[in-house]
């Protein structure tokens, strides 16, 4: 072979292997990835063209057995073992303490956990007897449902604010305010400095009542917590109802300046980790959060505002019930120990006793009124919008036993929870999906129909979880082209093993596009795969395989459905 035609070859040998090597390095930076985000026009042609090509059943529907008395909190709480003893009492002479989290924990949120060893370390004497402490790390909502229902009630209760305490006494439970603040603490909203600089240029302030405008304006992408269980989002609710109308925060006007500023809410999430995780993903403007926590958070440090609202978050302490003396004896030797310079300063290390200033701009709220705010948020929270959820239920055969009969108690006992305005349906999967209940209004009728949905389900086959989703998604487009005012969500519950049908690679730019949440509650499950499913649009991930989860998926309903 000539000089030349060995060059030729040389050069195409080498063409050959840079093609070869290029579209390898492609592949493999694309693996994994999702096809990017389509247009709606697209999307829609990709759903139909995905879910002409699965085989899908439409069940016919079984009525159910309905419970029409309301949910009982105190029937879904888990025992009280499930929240852990962070101290333990060292002298047969103590109270036991339910604690907030952000100071009853560890590290950063330990401070009172450490307080607490020092005092059982030191052993003090009562009325010539040594005493110690016994301290529950519980988050406020959670110990004051525990509480009021009288499930569980300890000697004395330190939540976050002073609401949770006004509401268990207005409940019929009897309680002595013992200290009116054990550290300082503040929640406020978190703003990214571009939008607050932008509301301080048009409104001249940054306050609830600024914010609550811009939000109504639809200026500002604002998120906050469940205000069932979180006591910052307990706070920002009553706030909120104040700026409206101080004289009634439950009359008219107060309702009508609501539901406006809610109809512009594009988030509320079930836990502070999940708010912070879509504020990281850019889909939130601004949210609440405790001042102890913001200083403890190097993300937010630069780039955001913190502003304070509400009542202060001082972490008062209540006794509970008939205690005796010698008890409340206890808790004030124990308010004399906190109330030590070096513990004080422990706390300061810790984030709190920051914003010292700053006084509690609302009034006193009685805690029966506090209750009626909850439940109003409850009702009025989708503002006009009715929610549209489907439940994508995994009755693979991984799922028989155990996991299942879980998932048919969980969805039973839940549905308790889902508002009657709204618009559910059920799906199941295994090789196939199965249409089990069409969306429809959650009227009685409905809801005999989903309870008899759930009971018939059975275990068997393979798992084609984004087949289910995509079954849920079409659902859900047709219901929004008949109901162009629902806010769609889906709900799977599975064990997250997903063994044949499409991947969320081939879904996951239509979950996208089509911007709906996808809640997903786990059983026996790789929680890691449910997370990604979840995380697309921020959504929520719950793990069922403890005994709260009627609880959990209880407060994840109220929250979102």
């Amino acid at each position: 072979m000539n000089k030349g035609k060995l060059l030729g070859l040389s050069v195409l040998v080498l063409v050959v292997v840079f093609g070869l090597v290029y579209v390898g390095v492609n592949m493999t930076s694309n693996w994994g990835k999702s096809d990017k985000q389509v247009s709606a026009e697209d999307a829609a042609k990709k759903l139909e063209r995905l879910y002409s090509g699965l085989s899908v059943t439409t069940e016919e529907p079984v009525k159910g057995q309905i419970d029409l008395d309301p949910a009982d909190i105190g029937d879904a709480l888990p025992d009280i073992s499930k929240f852990p003893i962070t101290v333990d009492n060292t002298t047969s002479d103590y109270v036991e303490i339910f604690s907030s989290t952000e100071k009853g924990g560890a590290g950063v949120d330990g401070w009172l956990t450490e307080v607490a060893e020092a005092f059982n370390k030191e052993q003090p004497e009562v009325n010539g007897s040594k005493a110690s402490v016994k301290l529950r790390n519980i988050a406020s909502g959670t110990a004051a449902d525990y509480i009021k229902s009288g499930k569980y009630v300890p000697d004395a209760f330190t939540p976050s604010n002073e609401l949770w305490g006004q509401m268990v006494e207005a409940a019929g439970v009897k309680t002595e305010l013992i200290a009116k603040r054990l550290a300082g603490n503040v929640p406020g909203i978190v703003i990214s400095k571009a939008k607050y600089d932008a509301i301080i240029e048009k409104y001249g302030a940054v306050n609830v009542k600024t914010v609550t405008d811009a939000i109504a304006a639809n200026e500002l992408a604002m998120g906050y917590t469940d205000p069932f269980a979180s006591s910052t989002g307990l706070n920002f609710l009553l706030t909120a109802l104040d700026t409206f109308d101080s004289s009634d925060i439950l009359g008219e006007k107060a309702v009508q300046g609501f539901e406006k500023f809610q109809e512009n809410v594009p988030f509320i999430a079930s836990t502070t980790i999940q708010m912070r995780d879509a504020a990281k993903s850019g889909s939130l403007d601004a949210f609440v959060l405790e001042y102890q926590t913001f200083v403890n958070a190097t993300d937010l440090k630069s780039g955001y505002v913190f502003t304070p609202f509400g009542v202060r978050h001082d972490s008062p302490l209540y006794a509970l019930g008939e205690l005796s003396q010698q008890k409340t004896d206890i808790l004030k030797k124990f308010v004399e120990f906190v109330a030590q310079e070096k513990y004080q300063k422990l706390a300061g290390e810790k984030g709190f006793n920051g914003l010292e200033d700053y006084q509690s701009e609302l009034a006193p709220v009685d805690g029966s009124l506090i209750a009626s705010a909850q439940k109003l948020w409850k009702e009025k929270k989708n503002g006009s919008k009715a929610i549209s959820a489907v439940f994508v239920t995994d009755v693979s055969g991984s799922m028989a036993g155990e996991p299942l009969n879980r998932l048919k108690e969980s969805l039973t006992k839940g549905q308790k929870y889902l508002g009657k305005d709204n618009r559910i349906g059920l799906v199941s999967y295994s090789d196939d999906v199965a249409i089990n209940l069409p969306i429809g209004t959650y009227d009685t009728n409905q809801q005999s129909m989903f309870v008899g949905a759930v009971n018939s389900l059975q275990a068997g086959g393979g798992t084609a979880t984004f087949d289910g989703i995509i079954v849920a998604l079409k659902m859900l487009q047709d219901d929004l082209a008949a109901n162009p005012n629902v806010k769609p969500i889906i709900f799977v519950l599975s064990d997250g093993e997903t063994n044949q049908g499409n991947s969320l690679n081939d879904i996951k730019g239509l979950i996208e596009t089509y911007k709906i949440p996808i809640y997903t509650i786990g059983y026996n499950a790789n929680i890691k795969a449910l997370e990604s499913i979840s995380g697309i649009n921020e959504a929520a991930s719950i793990n069922a395989d403890t005994d709260d989860v009627v609880y959990k998926i209880g407060n994840l309903f109220n929250v979102q459905v």
